[in-house]
């Protein structure tokens, strides 16, 4: 049992439940008190995982992907006379 609770300790803070908040609003108060817990439980494994995972070296700047432009007539001129040079 949860809390070290018996039986019939359980039946009477249900009954004081039940008297305090009434029948329809239990249900509610039950589900909306579920939705609670697996958003806590979702939100602590995402933060576990989040200090668990290595960390990655951040970069300031990548390299630019190369172009495959073919060069313009004035490149291939320059080109020739540093060879040729």
């Amino acid at each position: 049992m949860p809390f070290n609770l018996g039986p019939t300790e359980m039946i009477f803070v249900l009954v004081i439940l039940l008297l305090v908040f009434g029948a329809k609003r239990l249900p509610e108060l039950g589900s909306g008190l579920g939705k609670g817990i697996r958003e806590f439980r979702r939100s602590m494994s995402d933060i576990s995982a989040e200090i668990k995972r290595p960390e990655e070296p951040e970069r300031i700047h990548q390299p630019a992907p190369r172009a495959s432009v073919p060069p313009t007539a004035a490149e291939r001129k320059a080109d020739e006379t540093q060879t040729t040079s």
